[in-house]
């Protein structure tokens, strides 16, 4: 696929690293040469330097025979005008563009604003609020690595860290039935110092693993009461950072935790007081000691540093984490840091790079992809793929799993059949763990997961639709 890139910050490079590999032909656009020639140094990419939103810079990157256009700069407005003239001047077939201002992304407005008889954007993205969901997954089960959501939430596909003393540690996959007879659940992976294991009936489970495991979302805390340390549900939560996503996820959260927001910007301070309801705002760092014991940082079941600033998260939450903060998480830009906070003592780094990323490539992955997500740093990826035909032209339908010639490292993990659910499931619909003898039918919704993202085109063919297949 022919894609143009506009935008060589940590989004747009992510993305360009993530696709560079897998058979695209990109072409980064960006005004930072040094950004730009750094990214050609390492990535088989094309580069073009200029402004993304002009008509001779959009030409000199290939924009007249380009599939899409995926425009991820900081600012809003460039990216709109890069889709306007990507479709009025080119005919570009997709188009997508990172917009973060609320004036643009309230639902009332994006409705009537885009679309192509008014701002031809085909998809907006948002990671402010994507990174938001992510935070509130993570906080609605406690003690998860990560939490995933597929089917429109109906499975769930965890990461924890196996504890001393939970049941199933020194236990091998295959007794996890044995421990939960009725409850469906499939490990997809095992990660053990660093290494991806795909696990067998017979992989003991072992202190210190990372587990990621698919289940029914109403049945996640019964499988993480098998794996991972006992956690009573959060309710005090301190957030150090009043910004666009630490105002965000305040008002995604308060209404069911205890919330307090520390923020250093006077002005922003008042912004937040006279928008948030519930929340206690308070002036000053996040970093500042004195404040953290003052208001009980001890007690504390969740401290998120969630400002724009990379080693001022990592400074409080090494600070929260010393003074007794229950569950410390950490919002780091910068892939190197997010690497030695995932190798320290802290609890868990997120990546709004990787999170949007992941939104990013559920549009570029051929075949019905409805969700990607992109984990371990982008060498794993976990997706959500729609099965069609029949067994006489789709290499997936009407056979079982285990005759389905899944890649290396690749996994079906779970199964949705039937109609679209809401959370958790609705009525009619049907949740299978991906079992070797289990039958793939056309419309059935498939979370498979790569532990290797290098074999990816391998999945997408599998799904692939011809007109007669042998």
């Amino acid at each position: 696929m022919k894609i143009i890139i506009i935008g060589a910050g940590q989004v747009g490079s992510t993305l360009a690293e993530n696709l560079a590999d897998e058979a695209n032909d990109i072409t980064l656009i960006d005004m930072d040469e040094a950004s730009l020639g750094d990214l050609h140094e390492r990535l088989d990419i094309r580069i073009v330097h200029g402004q993304g939103s002009h008509p001779e810079v959009l030409e000199q990157a290939g924009i007249a025979d380009a599939e899409m256009l995926v425009a991820v700069t900081t600012h809003d407005e460039v990216n709109m005008i890069a889709c306007q003239i990507a479709h009025s001047l080119y005919h570009t077939p997709q188009k997508i563009a990172r917009i973060r201002s609320e004036g643009y992304t309230r639902p009332h407005i994006a409705r009537r604003l885009f679309g192509d008889q008014n701002l031809p954007v085909d998809a907006v993205i948002t990671p402010e609020i994507l990174v938001t969901e992510h935070l509130q997954r993570l906080i609605n089960q406690p003690g998860a690595l990560q939490v995933l959501e597929f089917a429109e939430g109906t499975v769930q596909l965890v990461g924890v860290r196996a504890a001393s003393g939970a049941p199933m540690v020194g236990k091998t996959v295959a007794t996890l039935k044995q421990h939960i007879p009725n409850v469906p659940v499939r490990v997809a992976a095992i990660y053990r110092q660093s290494r991806a294991i795909i696990p067998t009936g017979s992989t003991q489970v072992l202190e210190g693993d990372e587990v990621f495991f698919l289940a029914a979302t109403k049945q996640i805390r019964r499988v993480m009461s098998e794996l991972a340390a006992k956690e009573k549900a959060y309710r005090k939560i301190i957030v150090a950072g009043g910004g666009n996503i630490g105002f965000r996820f305040a008002e995604a959260v308060e209404q069911d935790f205890l919330t307090k927001v520390i923020e250093l910007d006077p002005a922003r301070c008042d912004f937040l007081a006279g928008h948030l309801q519930k929340s206690f705002v308070l002036h000053g760092s996040g970093s500042d000691q004195d404040l953290l014991l003052a208001e009980n940082i001890d007690e504390a079941d969740v401290f998120l540093a969630l400002t724009n600033n990379d080693a001022a998260n990592i400074i409080s939450s090494i600070l929260a984490k010393k003074l007794g903060a229950g569950k410390v998480i950490t919002l780091i830009n910068n892939s190197v840091y997010v690497d030695m906070m995932q190798s320290s003592d802290l609890d868990i780094a997120v990546s709004p790079a990787q999170i949007t990323t992941g939104k990013l490539l559920s549009f570029v992955r051929r075949g019905d992809t409805v969700r990607v997500y992109s984990l371990r740093r982008g060498a794993a990826e976990a997706m959500e793929v729609v099965a069609h035909g029949d067994a006489g032209n789709s290499r997936v339908v009407g056979r079982r799993i285990d005759e389905i010639a899944l890649p290396e490292g690749a996994t079906i993990g779970a199964v949705v059949r039937g109609p679209a659910a809401g959370k958790g499931g609705k009525k009619g619909q049907q949740v299978f763990m991906g079992v070797g003898d289990l039958v793939i039918e056309d419309q059935d919704h498939l979370v498979v997961f790569l532990a290797d993202k290098s074999h990816t085109r391998q999945v997408e063919r599998l799904f692939q639709v011809g007109v007669r297949f042998f």
